[in-house]
Order: structure tokens, then C-alpha cells, then sequence
């Protein structure tokens, strides 16, 4: 949890690292997210070639409503675990308002957080069972030189030979790549503004499809950056294009998950019981629940209305739904939704199930008469 990338992928990592070394935490961690990424990129091929078939958009149109549930049963995970006193309280109010009244960077919201957790746990002392010897710093560091280089030499010779679209999404996934504290449920709005609207690799429609695509699929949600690559490559230069942008995203967001554990697993002892590091993940973590409000709201106005726009007072930046845009029968698919998955504990893939075939039927009793692209 102190490190930022997708945790069980991490954890499989470090299970396979402990059993058999470096080889071990390889094996884990590759084959724990290849189904996954094999799932996703077969998917995003699909979308994109049929993804503006109207039956597969009222299919869509329905896992979202089902997504727009998931992601508050998320957040009242992510609470139960963070929220553990006034401050962290305070802490999560504060990040919500940042993003969703300011539009306050996130990276910018996790550093705060995370410094205020690092200052407010200064005094405190270590825990009783931190190690004497300290692992070899000289090791950490080739470690450290060795995976940044398999990381993003990449990178460079794409710079070198491409310097376009493939450079572009591997910098930004890259950067996504080491911002992801608390799972990717703290960056997906932030994501999906930066792809629709600064980088204009997708829609906004296909970016909420592709994230109902990802809860479908086995492996880590963080996935669903495979299909922005895919999606973005695809645009550009169709299958060829979007299998290369595809690759080298999934290369940018999960190596360096394989450096931090490798380099990071000796010292673990030591880092977990350092009161600092602690207070730092406290911070993050209270942070991350106000991020995944956030993310609740965006989501949930972009589900239930077909048009949403933004006003602005001074230096607060609002959500402004079309209210003649209201889509009470996605509300309802939502409720139906909620109600499965919250009150009945249904099984998540039996709930998107039920979702998609709703949304068939919405489309065919005719109340989802306009399917924005």
C-alpha cells in the first residue's frame, strides 16, 4: 500500500520474489495481470470495431450504470479502512473540495496529503520490530539502475524512431504509472480528463465504455489504460497501431511495479515500521477517499445525463448537468443495480450481466433514444 501501482499485482509480485527470487516475483506478477491484459486488448478490439453498433452501445450504456454503482461500493471500502479518526476525515473533505470545486491537480492533492501525513507523524517513534542491519544500499541502488533502464529505455528509442503518438502515451503512462496511489479509482477521472479533453486520444463516451469493459475483465482495474493505448492507437493508424500502443502502455504501467518490488522488498521490515512512512500512507490514503467522491460525482453526472457541462465562479470550477438531459431509465438500471450488488451481495460479474441486458432492454422498449459518441 505505500507504493503507487496496482497492490495485488504488487503483492503477487513480492509472494513470488520471497518464494523463488527475482525469477519467482516475475513468473507471479507477469501471469497474475496477462489474462487480463490478453481479456482487455481482445475487448478494445471488438469496441473498436463494433462499439458504434447501437445494440453494443445500449450494452454499454448499461454497465455503466452498474459501474457508476461499483464505484461507491469502492468508495465505502476504501472509508471503512482510511477513515480512521477526525483528521483523516478533515483530510478526504479537503481533497474532495480541492478536485471537485477547484479542479486541483492530483498529483498535486496526493503530495499534499501525503506531506501532511509524513509531518504529523514526525515524533513519533519506531515500532519495536525494525530491523538492526539494514539491507545493502549499494544493491538497492543497481537494482534501482538496472530496472529504470529496462523501464524506460524503451522510451528513448521510441523517441528516437517514432517521436509522435507512441512517445506521447508511453511519457503519460509513465507519469499516470507512479501517481497511482490507492488503486485506479483515485486516478480515473483525472485520467479521463487528461485523454478526452488534453489529449484527445478518445471520447468521453469511450472512455466510461472502457472502464465498464475493464470491471468485466479479470486482472487489476489499472487495465483499463490498455484500452485507452489500444483506443488512441487505433484512431491513428487502426489495428497495427493500436496493438503497438497497447504494448508499450502495458510496458510503462506495470515495470514499474516489478522495480519497486525488487528494490523495496528487503527493505520492508524497515518500512513498515517507520512511523513517517506510515503517516505519509495515513495521509494518502484519507486523500484517496476524497478522490474517489470525486470520481463518484463525475461518473455518476455522466451516466444519468446526456449532456454536462461546466460553469465557472472565480476559481470554482462546477459540474453543470443539462437537467432536461436526465436519463431516469439509467437511474433506475442503477438502483437495480445498487440493489444487487449492496443489499443482495450478488456477485460482480452476475450484476454487470444483469446491467447489460438492461440496458438492451431500455434500448428496445425505446428509452434510450440518443446514445452520445
Amino acid at each position: 500500500m505505500l507504493l503507487p501501482g496496482p497492490e495485488a499485482m504488487q503483492l503477487a509480485t513480492w509472494s513470488g520474489w520471497r518464494l523463488r527470487g527475482t525469477l519467482g516475483g516475475l513468473i507471479a506478477g507477469g501471469l497474475f495481470v496477462a489474462p487480463g491484459a490478453l481479456v482487455v486488448l481482445a475487448l478494445a478490439a471488438l469496441y473498436a470495431a463494433y462499439g458504434t453498433v447501437p445494440l453494443m452501445q445500449a450494452v454499454f450504456m448499461g454497465v455503466q450504470a452498474a459501474v457508476a454503482v461499483i464505484v461507491i461500493e469502492a468508495l465505502l471500502r476504501v472509508s471503512k479502512r482510511a477513515l480512521k479518526g477526525r483528521a483523516a476525515l478533515i483530510v478526504a473533505v479537503l481533497a474532495f473540495c480541492a478536485l471537485f470545486f477547484f479542479n486541483a491537480p492530483f498529483p498535486l492533492v496526493i503530495l499534499a496529503a501525503g506531506l501532511w501525513g509524513w509531518i504529523a507523524a514526525n515524533k513519533s517513534p519506531p515500532t519495536a520490530d525494525r530491523p538492526d542491519h539494514p539491507p545493502l544500499a549499494a544493491q538497492t541502488l543497481r537494482t534501482l539502475i538496472l530496472w529504470l533502464a529496462i523501464w524506460l529505455l524503451p522510451l528513448g528509442a521510441l523517441a528516437l524512431f517514432d517521436g509522435d503518438l507512441l512517445t506521447e502515451i508511453g511519457l503519460f503512462f509513465a507519469k499516470l504509472a507512479i501517481l497511482t496511489f490507492g488503486g485506479a479509482y483515485a486516478v480515473l477521472a483525472w485520467m479521463a480528463q487528461a485523454v478526452v479533453e488534453d489529449q484527445g486520444w478518445l471520447t468521453l463516451r469511450q472512455m466510461m465504455d472502457g472502464l465498464g469493459l475493464a470491471e468485466t475483465t479479470p486482472g487489476p482495474l489499472i487495465l483499463v489504460t490498455e484500452f485507452v493505448g489500444y483506443m488512441a492507437g487505433h484512431r491513428q493508424g487502426g489495428w497495427p497501431m493500436g496493438l503497438a500502443a497497447a504494448g508499450i502502455t502495458l510496458w510503462v504501467t506495470f515495470v514499474p511495479s516489478f522495480m519497486m518490488i525488487f528494490a523495496g522488498a528487503p527493505w520492508i521490515a524497515r518500512i513498515t515500521a517507520d512511523p513517517r512512512l506510515a503517516g505519509a500512507l495515513s495521509g494518502i490514503m484519507a486523500a484517496v477517499v476524497g478522490v474517489i467522491a470525486n470520481l463518484s460525482v463525475w461518473f455518476a453526472a455522466h451516466v444519468f445525463f446526456a449532456t454536462v457541462g461546466r460553469s465557472t465562479f472565480g476559481p470554482i470550477n462546477l459540474l453543470n448537468p443539462d437537467l432536461a438531459s436526465f436519463r431516469p431509465a439509467l437511474a433506475a438500471l442503477a438502483l437495480l443495480a445498487g440493489w444487487l450488488l449492496l443489499r443482495r451481495h450478488m456477485p460482480l460479474p452476475l450484476v454487470l450481466a444483469i446491467s447489460a441486458l438492461g440496458g438492451l432492454a431500455l434500448h428496445w422498449a425505446g428509452l434510450l433514444p440518443t446514445v452520445a459518441s
